[in-house]
């Protein structure tokens, strides 16, 4: 498959417009085209020694969860391992794709298989992802009525001379049995300013004005995190025992809530993959399970009776990979091979 195909099947299979806006996702490093992809590498972190397995391996594209490039470079040379991946990666003539907090917001994402590890629950997100392109312009609706009159077309010129107006249209309309023009249109937030004080020059005008905010709606089962609600309550010890068992962790980190102990029950765990204090922050909960939380976030935890489990960070993510692999096969209708990387592995390791 050509690269660009591959691209548009991956934007499709998790789209883009779900990342944070502080994320860097999508095609990093791109081969110079026709580039043809036969093997699709995964990785959950790319570092030097896994960018030298997808090599060997005679990979044409990787997909790296955590963006390689997050920062912009200033120079692409020998001299950082970051560089040295880009560099690599060109003269081998493989591309570099990421897609970060989309996997973690879409529905069947990072999360969603991390609430594998908890038995058999019901999940929510904890921060509900919005529709990115609904509505399409403005983030406010504005409606009056008024009578047919010269100072109507006047109000209605220097509308029409503001920026970030849209949608803008009149109606005849029939108000207390009087004739009079329904304007509608849509503005932004700053643009709401200008209409109103336009508006406000004529008491008319101004007081049947109709203001709506234009909200996005809720995309289901998208969002960051997850909240969990088992299906039958079970021990802190169960719980953790599930959870090392769906991560292959020997060890994990515990901090038990004040007032709890092992056997304490567990009904409800909210979760984050990866680095998950301000998604968590706040949430009630039995249980909190995330990669890192800073030591002050787990004391906070801990004093409000809610258990904290840490995997560290990226144990709670990289085996959605061979999840993942599945449904790309299926979602590229086996037209490449698709390989999860070997090397690929947790810096920190219990010594």
């Amino acid at each position: 498959m050509d690269l660009r195909e591959v691209v548009s099947a991956l934007n499709d299979f998790a789209s883009l417009s779900l990342a944070e806006s502080w994320d860097n996702v999508g095609l990093l490093v791109e081969p110079s085209p026709p580039h043809t992809v036969n093997t699709l590498f995964l990785t959950n972190d790319l570092t030097e020694e896994v960018m030298e397995e997808a090599v060997h391996k005679k990979a044409d594209l990787i997909l790296s969860y955590h963006p390689p490039i997050f920062t912009p470079l200033k120079r692409v040379t020998w001299k950082t391992w970051k560089e040295r991946l880009v560099v690599r990666a060109l003269e081998h003539r493989i591309g570099i794709y990421s897609p970060h907090t989309v996997y973690d917001a879409i529905p069947h994402g990072v999360n969603n298989w991390l609430t594998k590890g908890l038995g058999a629950c019901t999940s929510v997100p904890l921060r509900p992802s919005t529709a990115p392109h609904y509505p399409a312009e403005g983030t406010h609706h504005v409606e009056f009525c008024a009578d047919n009159t010269e100072h109507l077309d006047e109000v209605l010129s220097k509308i029409k001379d503001l920026k970030e107006i849209s949608c803008l249209t009149t109606l005849p309309a029939r108000v207390e049995g009087e004739e009079q023009t329904r304007v509608s249109l849509n503005c932004s937030q700053k643009a709401l300013l200008e209409v109103v004080a336009l508006l406000s020059q004529n008491s008319l005008l101004y007081h049947k004005t109709e203001i709506l905010l234009l909200q996005k709606p809720l995309l289901p089962h998208t969002g960051m995190g997850r909240l969990c609600t088992l299906s039958e309550p079970v021990s802190l010890s169960d719980i953790i025992a599930r959870i090392k068992s769906h991560l292959k962790l020997p060890h994990i980190r515990l901090a038990v809530g004040m007032g709890k102990t092992l056997e304490s029950p567990v009904k409800k765990a909210a979760l984050c993959a990866g680095s998950g204090s301000s998604i968590l922050k706040g949430t009630e909960a039995d249980l909190y399970l995330t990669g890192e939380m800073s030591h002050h976030d787990v004391l906070d935890a801990v004093a409000n009776g809610i258990s904290v489990v840490l995997c560290e960070h990226s144990n709670t993510e990289r085996g959605f990979l061979s999840e993942l692999r599945d449904m790309l096969a299926s979602h590229l209708h086996y037209k490449i091979n698709i390989i999860v990387s070997e090397k690929d592995r947790d810096p920190l390791q219990v010594a």
